[in-house]
């Protein structure tokens, strides 16, 4: 079984994607051991909950600085013994210290086709105005690894669909999420098989 941490910011509809996969068999080879979260409150803490995940909240408060929060952010995970780490919404930009804490994987899920629209501020609707904004024809979803560079990584999986002449930020966030969420679970089906594999179990 592959130990996977996710970490969330908010309603965490790609954190449900996720453990409905597990639930119903498609993602048989994932134990989600740990949900992590910058914010109190939110709607993905009460989805992992509800699925018996264990929680965690690490908001900056809690913490002398960002740094500090990010590297008790990797040794939770490095704690849980997590194999591959997801960011699932999750709106922070990850530190050296994260980095330094835990030596897994990482992996995030991006709804554009990076490197277009990706960077510092590049988060929800803020990412489906800037196409908008841009003209594109054509947006999606990029899953990539998680580096030290912000949204840098080496793409695992793009997936485009086209920009409608009607699109608002609200109807394109729409239509890429549930792309996001049928990419997701391809990625991490196909990750768990290759890591199990290299792992000789």
């Amino acid at each position: 079984m592959i130990r996977l941490g996710i970490l969330v910011s908010g309603r965490g509809s790609n954190l449900e994607a996720v453990l409905n996969a597990v639930g119903d068999g498609r993602l048989a080879e994932i134990d989600p051991v740990l949900v992590l979260s910058n914010r109190p409150g939110v709607r993905a803490l009460s989805v992992a909950a509800r699925q018996g995940v264990v929680t965690r909240v690490l908001s900056a408060a809690e913490f002398a600085g960002l740094s500090d929060r990010d590297a008790a952010l990797g040794a939770a995970l490095s704690a849980a013994r997590c194999d591959l780490a997801l960011l699932a919404g999750y709106d922070q930009i990850l530190r050296p210290a994260y980095f330094n804490a835990y030596h897994g994987r990482t992996i995030n899920i991006h709804p554009s086709l990076l490197p277009r629209h990706g960077g510092p501020g590049m988060v929800g609707l803020a990412v489906h105005r800037a196409v908008l904004a841009a003209g594109d024809r054509t947006t999606g979803v990029t899953i990539h690894e998680v580096t030290r560079e912000l949204d840098a990584g080496a793409p695992i999986e793009q997936v485009a669909l086209p920009v409608r002449a009607d699109d608002t930020a609200e109807t394109l966030a729409e239509r890429v999420l549930e792309v996001e969420h049928q990419t997701l679970v391809r990625v991490l089906s196909r990750l768990s098989a290759s890591m199990t594999a290299a792992s000789g179990a």
